[in-house]
Parts: C-alpha cells; sequence; structure tokens
C-alpha cells in the first residue's frame, strides 16, 4: 500500500506539474476559440474582428520573403535601440547613484525628456536626422532608457548601509564598493528593467515606422490597414506580439543562466 500511495502521489505532483506549466497555452487556446466561435456566431465583418482562422489565412497569404524583410527591419531596430539604451542607461545610473550633484540636476532633465510624448516628438527627430535607421533608432532608445536608469538607481541605492560600512572601514575604494557591493544587489533590479524595456524596444520601433518607413511591421501595419486588409495587419500584429515575448524570454533566459542567484528562491 506504502508504495502504491507513493506512486500515486508522484503521478500526482507530475500532472499538477505539468498542468501548472501549461495553464498559459490552455488559457490561450481558449481565448482563440471563444473568439473563433463568437465571430462565427455573431457573423462579424473581417474588417471589424478577423476571425483567427482568418488572420491565419491572410499570414500564410503573405509571402516568407516579405514577412522575413518587415520581420528583420523591426528586429534590428529594436534590438539596437535596446543595445544603445543599455549603453547608456546603467553608466548613467552608477553616476547618477554616486553623485548627489547629478542627481539633482540630471535626473529632473530625465523625468522631462520622458514625459514628452514620443510620438509629438518622433516627426521632429526624423527631420533632423533624417532617413535611414538612425532617427528609428534614437526614437527606440527614448523610449527604452528610462526604466532601466531608475531601477538601476533603485537597486544601487538598496544596498544595505552596514555592508557600504565595512567596506569602507576595510579601505575598499569607491571603484570597489560599486562594482563589488552596490551593482550585485542592484542586478534584480536591472534585469526587472530589461525586460520590461525588451517590449519597449519592439512598441519604439514601431512607433518610429509609423512616422517614417519603407520597410517593417509597423509600416506592413499601417500599409494593411490603409488598405482595409485587417486580417493581414491582425497577422503583423500577432508577429510583433510574439518578438517581444521572444525577447522577454531572451533576457529571462539570460538571467536564469548568468545570474540565478538574482532569482526568487521559488523561481529558480
Amino acid at each position: 500500500m506504502n508504495s502504491r500511495t507513493t506512486s500515486a502521489a508522484g503521478i500526482g505532483v507530475f500532472v499538477l506539474t505539468w498542468l501548472d506549466r501549461g495553464l498559459p497555452f490552455i488559457a490561450i487556446v481558449v481565448l482563440l476559440l471563444f473568439w473563433e466561435g463568437a465571430a462565427r456566431l455573431f457573423a462579424i465583418p473581417s474588417f471589424l474582428l478577423p476571425a483567427p482562422s482568418a488572420i491565419l489565412a491572410a499570414a500564410i497569404a503573405v509571402p516568407p520573403g516579405i514577412w522575413f524583410g518587415h520581420i528583420w527591419a523591426t528586429l534590428r531596430v529594436a534590438l539596437m535601440g535596446f543595445g544603445l539604451a543599455v549603453a547608456v542607461s546603467i553608466p548613467l545610473a552608477v553616476c547618477l547613484a554616486s553623485s548627489k550633484f547629478l542627481s539633482r540636476t540630471v535626473y529632473p532633465l530625465l523625468v522631462v525628456v520622458q514625459s514628452t510624448p514620443i510620438v509629438a516628438v518622433a516627426p521632429i527627430i526624423v527631420v533632423t536626422l533624417g532617413a535611414g535607421d538612425l532617427p528609428r533608432v534614437v526614437i527606440t532608445f527614448l523610449i527604452t532608457f528610462f526604466p532601466i536608469v531608475v531601477s538601476t538607481v533603485t537597486g544601487l541605492q538598496s544596498t544595505p548601509e552596514e555592508l557600504i560600512e565595512l567596506s569602507r572601514s576595510l579601505r575598499a575604494g569607491r571603484k570597489r564598493e560599486i562594482l563589488h557591493i552596490r551593482l550585485p544587489f542592484a542586478v534584480p533590479h536591472i534585469f526587472s528593467a530589461l525586460k520590461i524595456s525588451t517590449t519597449l524596444a519592439v512598441i519604439g520601433a514601431v512607433v518610429a515606422e509609423f512616422v517614417a518607413a519603407e520597410k517593417g511591421l509597423g509600416f506592413f501595419i499601417a500599409f494593411s490597414t490603409s488598405n482595409f486588409r485587417i486580417p493581414t495587419a491582425f497577422a503583423g500584429l500577432v508577429i510583433l506580439v510574439a518578438i517581444s515575448l521572444s525577447l522577454f524570454q531572451a533576457v529571462s533566459f539570460v538571467q536564469r543562466r548568468f545570474v540565478g542567484w538574482s532569482l526568487p528562491k521559488a523561481k529558480q
């Protein structure tokens, strides 16, 4: 009886584990089935809300080469803008956390920049910087960098004071204090911001393509909508969501692989 009970308990745990992991997929499938059924039952016109089957058919109708060109154009700009934001934001956050003067002078300027509607500024940036990837990368950077700066500063300043005092009592320099004490405490905050910023990078790339572009998923969606090809526009939107989720999962993988200690114990 004990062996049977243990085996049944093991099977139950296995089933519950896989059920827990599969819940997001199940929820998506249920939502798609409900969407498909509602579209067919109420005969909703495709130019208002296309059914998932119509979106899939529209996606298949577009040649793979066209899809690849638009996907690569958007992904390239998103990655360049995201990379630039990381390269600028983390050193800037270290400077802000280390200097009260910079924190009082530069931080308010960053808030002003972030508070400015990027959609209103985007045409000015395009006119100033001209055609090409540069204005789109700048627009993506402006949307992406602020969460990284704020979260990194928060993480750097959340270091326990007793550790800072201990390092100073051991005559550790400012550089070692930042690299060996403050930055490790900031890693969870940094990766939380990076996960948010990956999705914002895709949004920034699409906003830039809405303003001025000849290729990219944002341009593709705007062009399809202007020609009342709504299922095709929805197909482009689905691919954008897939790109955002992929980038989010990529950052999560890097965190688990290289700094797994920064995750909550229950998530490791």
